[in-house]
């Protein structure tokens, strides 16, 4: 990629220290709301962190088991509270590029044959040739050099999530990225961009970073780069709330930040010189035009030195995997979608997307429905159908024929997949190891049923015998990222078809008795 994409290594405390000096500059500030305003007799120090955008009330810090970088309480926080301000000059947004009269001369000949999100990345890559240029370079050096999202798969990656549904999805991503290249690279050889950005590994970096990492904004529906505010960590909707978010058929996917309704007063807090709005606000971050920032508030108590997470919406890891790069080892908001008989899927009026089981092995609420007038004979189905939309059962022997059903089925796809629950946890655990600890490599012991680790360094051109994670080539160590994604992936997929099964006998046990 171009300088700033290839500096992006310059992610360490003194890129970071421009970064949120720059930061500053472009006035960003975590200051709590209304800013103090310093006095004669107690002037701000230069070398205070004044001269960065953070240290009020958050900071930049790690969190090794929790999404790595991201951004911690500087102080107790409340719920609802403004902890940071990012004003509109500050935010990438394709009208940001388009200042540039030539620059938007050449794009608007291209604009009818765009989607917005495609003039996005092409401005994005624009600025990155511009290298130190360019007024976004301390943002743009800290940008991640490589993601995992779906769109960067390769096929062995691909295939390793065993499930045809999740391969589907993916070979889609892949397929899909590449036809939006194509139809962009006219323009980005019409702006003369350097040939290392005309290439679809360059595309595919910047496709992703859009993806990754914009916010919504009203002017404009492919969104913004937010510089700052885009290091806050993913935060799942919470569990009860999401069981009953899908059964009510009010599931979002939406790659904005969600709406949050404040709708307890417990914490929230009440100055009166919060922004206009404040207690009727929905979101935990949004374009606010009285400020003409972007502004982020908390989304729940905080103490200091806390993780402050942002809510994305509600996304299965399928979802997160194709947008953001990366799966909750316990995520809330996971389905698992399985193949059903056409009469299933028809015997009820749910869609097909609505046909699925919960994270916790439950099946859904619309699968329950569909499944339980499918096993009533047809001239029945009208004289049940209300109870059966209502949630309740048609009769115990009904509801045991179909727990039965449910209970084989899932036992006959996870009896069809390559590998069982055992096999993948011990293979997650050992490609954990690799990259922890690389010095394990060597003393692994390969089973039998690790010949999938194999196959893998095979696939590289390498062989367990000599590698070390250390020595691996730098494409096949983020090969080895991405497939442990897709094992993490499929092992919970598996885990909740296992804990379905479950689900089901302990529900035809308790029916059993019941009725004797």
């Amino acid at each position: 990629m171009g300088e700033a994409a290839e500096e992006g290594g310059g992610r360490g405390d003194e890129g970071m220290a421009a970064l949120l000096k720059w930061a500053a500059h472009m006035g960003m500030s975590d200051l709590p709301w209304p800013p103090p305003t310093p006095s004669i007799s107690s002037p701000v120090e230069p070398s205070s962190s004044s001269s960065y955008c953070l240290g009020r009330t958050l900071f930049v810090s790690y969190f090794s088991e929790a999404g790595g970088r991201g951004l911690a309480a500087a102080r107790d926080l409340v719920k609802g509270e403004l902890i940071l301000r990012v004003p509109r000059k500050a935010l990438f947004t394709t009208d940001s590029a388009m200042a540039d009269e030539k620059f938007a001369s050449c794009v608007k000949r291209h604009q009818h044959r765009l989607s917005p999100t495609q003039m996005l990345i092409v401005c994005l890559l624009a600025e990155v040739e511009k290298g130190r240029r360019s007024r976004w370079y301390p943002y743009l050096v800290q940008l991640p050099r490589s993601y995992n999202s779906l769109a960067n798969f390769t096929r062995f990656e691909v295939q390793s999530f065993q499930v045809e549904d999740a391969i589907w999805v993916s070979e889609k991503a892949v397929a899909m990225a590449r036809s939006e290249w194509k139809e962009a690279v006219g323009l980005m050889q019409d702006l003369d961009l350097k040939p290392q950005l005309l290439t679809f590994r360059s595309w595919l970096w910047a496709s992703a970073t859009v993806s990754s990492r914009t916010l919504h904004i009203p002017w404009d529906s492919a969104g913004c780069l937010c510089p700052v505010g885009d290091l806050f960590n993913y935060a799942a909707p919470d569990e009860d709330s999401s069981h009953e978010m899908s059964d009510s058929k009010q599931e979002t996917t939406s790659l904005s930040i969600q709406l949050l309704e404040h709708s307890s007063q417990e914490g929230t807090v009440h100055d009166a010189d919060q922004p206009d709005g404040f207690m009727q606000r929905l979101t935990d971050g949004g374009y606010e035009e009285n400020m003409n920032s972007y502004c982020f508030y908390a989304r729940k108590r905080y103490k200091k030195g806390e993780q402050v997470l942002l809510g994305y919406g509600t996304y299965t890891n399928l979802e997160l995997l194709e947008h953001y790069g990366f799966v909750l080892k316990e995520n809330p908001n996971d389905k698992a979608f399985i193949e059903l008989k056409a009469e299933v899927c028809t015997s009820s009026s749910w869609p097909r997307d609505s046909l699925y089981i919960h994270h916790d092995g439950v099946p859904s609420f619309a699968l329950l429905c569909a499944l339980r007038l499918w096993a009533t004979p047809m001239n029945l189905r009208r004289t049940v159908g209300n109870r059966v939309y209502s949630g309740s059962i048609v009769s115990v022997e009904n509801e045991v024929l179909i727990m039965k059903w449910l209970a084989k089925h899932c036992t006959d796809i996870l009896a069809r997949l390559k590998t069982t629950i055992g096999e993948d946890s011990m293979l997650s655990s050992t490609v954990d190891k690799m990259i922890d600890h690389p010095s394990c490599l060597s003393s692994t012991v390969v089973l039998p049923h690790m010949s999938e680790l194999r196959e893998f360094f095979e696939a590289h051109g390498l062989t367990m015998e000599v590698a070390d994670y250390i020595g691996m080539p730098v494409k096949s160590r983020r090969s080895l990222e991405r497939w442990k994604l897709a094992i993490q992936w499929r092992l919970a997929y598996k885990k909740m078809l296992q804990g379905c099964v479950f689900y089901c006998e302990n529900l035809i046990c308790c029916l059993s008795s019941q009725h004797v």
